[in-house]
């Protein structure tokens, strides 16, 4: 029996994760914006002490104990949920987790310092995405396709040794497999997320095939190869992850001499949504130093909210500060009287989603009409909207197959992995294997090995995103840009936090759980 009533014991566990959350995330942001070691440095330190704080077992007891009472009201529930799906892997030993992150840190090495050999000289990863995206010569782009997988044979005996260690501890802490583990640490269901993903397949199928099919044709044209003939090296990146650009758009044209910074305050501001001081904290333009890509953080969960971008006059840029500052927006209106463990997304899925509803916008016609006022879009939008087709559907069979590999990868380590993971290849993104299919392909992708059961996240929430707008657009407000908007997003989606599980959360606004129809309605039927 605890000594502490549950009050009292939560109370001093949000002041506690509180007290080392804040260090964590400002020098995450010192050593992003000033790329000083030193930062680097103090970010690692705080994030060590942030985890060990979830290790202490006396902590870990009072957790189960609580969570075990009827009594227990649906706030307090949802604080110990979240604090026993944070401690329950960091349970072990330290001697234990230590051999793991021994081996995490050499693949992160070698994925590092690798640099592949192509014609006898070592390039870069960006070379061989570049000859992917342009080359017309078939010998060539196999040789560069050949040439970025072959990280995969030197880090597979490592990876597979981490495979067998993470389930090796998940079954320690009482679970099948790291995988199930993962999943259901995160709130996530393994029946329910595969159920969803294998809806979503066979409802693709089709629109799938007939897009693979154009982007064939194309290429039998453009690279001068049968369709029979077509490989993976005839794609335009390595894993056909991204569908091909549509001849004929140029969108970054649209961007040039315009201020993006007052558009995106713009889009935010016709739903209700002030983001203005948002944009004070932010570092929004590139220079040397400054980590290059993008994100958002909320460094305290009381407001302090700041994003990173680099913006340049692109699409791509247009887009990542849409889909950021729809990250800020959502951490914004979380309800501040929330205890601070719940003052949080209820699933990374649920922000995603919000951060994709934002940066598809810059693929709609009335967006751009709206705040680019451009005239050439107009003719543009039948190009535009294939492209956003193609994206979606190429994407989504990707991300699939990732996931069944990753599941299968954890529930049967020891069986023909490379061997599965053309299987999976052939039969879910279409594409014919190369001739030898007894190279570990698979393990030349960094998520497998270092960002472990992430990628069903992105999925999940461009499937939730499709069903927010589709619910927007039937019930609240066919137009976008009006303030009716923002309120139901805030009231709805963003109040609650992680006080609801992320499903519940869905359920309650749209009402009904999360749904692949939506998606299937809004990028596929009518193709």
């Amino acid at each position: 029996m605890p000594s502490q009533t549950i009050n009292v014991f939560l109370e001093e566990q949000n002041r506690k994760m509180e007290s080392l959350y804040k260090p964590v995330l400002l020098s995450h942001w010192m050593a992003a914006t000033t790329g000083k070691k030193e930062w680097n440095e103090k970010h690692i330190k705080a994030l060590n002490k942030y985890f060990a704080n979830f290790s202490v077992k006396e902590v870990y007891k009072t957790v189960l104990f609580y969570r075990e009472d009827k009594q227990v009201n649906s706030l307090q529930r949802r604080q110990l949920d979240d604090l026993y799906n944070k401690m329950v892997k960091n349970q072990l030993d330290p001697s234990i987790t230590a051999k793991t992150l021994e081996l995490e840190k050499a693949i992160s090495h070698e994925i590092n310092t690798y640099r592949p050999i192509f014609k006898g000289k070592a390039v870069t990863n960006n070379e061989i995405l570049d000859i992917l995206k342009t080359s017309n010569n078939s010998e060539q782009r196999k040789e560069a396709w050949l040439a970025a997988k072959q990280i995969g044979k030197k880090i597979e005996d490592t990876v597979l040794q981490l495979v067998h260690k993470r389930n090796k501890d998940a079954q320690a802490l009482g679970y099948e497999n790291f995988y199930h583990m993962s999943l259901e640490t995160q709130e996530l269901n393994v029946d329910e997320v595969f159920n969803i993903f294998n809806k979503l397949k066979v409802l693709s199928d089709e629109p799938f095939r007939r897009v693979k099919d154009e982007i064939d044709e194309e290429l039998s044209i453009k690279l001068g190869v049968t369709k029979e003939n077509i490989r993976p090296w005839h794609y335009v990146d390595p894993f056909f992850q991204e569908a091909p650009p549509v001849s004929g758009i140029d969108l970054d044209q649209v961007y040039k001499n315009k201020n993006m910074e007052q558009i995106v305050i713009n889009t935010f501001e016709s739903m209700g949504l002030d983001i203005k001081d948002i944009f004070q904290k932010s570092d929004l333009y590139p220079r040397d130093n400054k980590n290059p890509f993008g994100f958002c953080t909320n460094t305290d969960r009381r407001g302090d909210i700041r994003v990173l971008v680099n913006i340049d006059e692109s699409v791509f840029w247009a887009t990542a500060l849409l889909h950021e500052f729809g990250h800020a927006a959502y951490f914004k209106y979380i309800d501040a009287k929330l205890p601070f463990i719940l003052r949080f997304h209820s699933h990374s899925l649920t922000t995603e989603a919000i951060a994709m509803f934002f940066g598809r916008l810059t693929k709609r016609l009335d967006w751009q009409q709206r705040f680019i006022k451009d005239e050439q879009l107009e003719h543009l939008e039948p190009a535009i909207k294939k492209m956003m087709q193609r994206q979606m559907l190429v994407n989504a069979r990707w991300i699939i197959t990732f996931c069944y590999f990753e599941k299968e990868m954890y529930e049967n380590p020891d069986q023909d992995l490379n061997k599965r993971w053309w299987e999976l290849v052939q039969e879910i993104q279409f594409i014919s294997p190369p001739e030898d299919t007894n190279y570990p392909d698979w393990a030349s992708k960094m998520h497998f090995s270092l960002a472990p059961v992430t990628y069903q996240d992105y999925l999940l929430g461009e499937l939730t995103a499709s069903q927010l707008q589709s619910y927007i657009e039937n019930n609240i407000s066919n137009d976008l840009f009006v303030p009716e908007v923002g309120l139901y997003l805030k009231e709805n989606f963003f109040k609650h936090g992680a006080l609801l599980n992320w499903n519940e959360k869905i359920k309650r606004a749209t009402g009904e759980n999360l749904n692949p129809r939506y998606f299937i309605n809004q990028f596929l039927m009518g193709h």
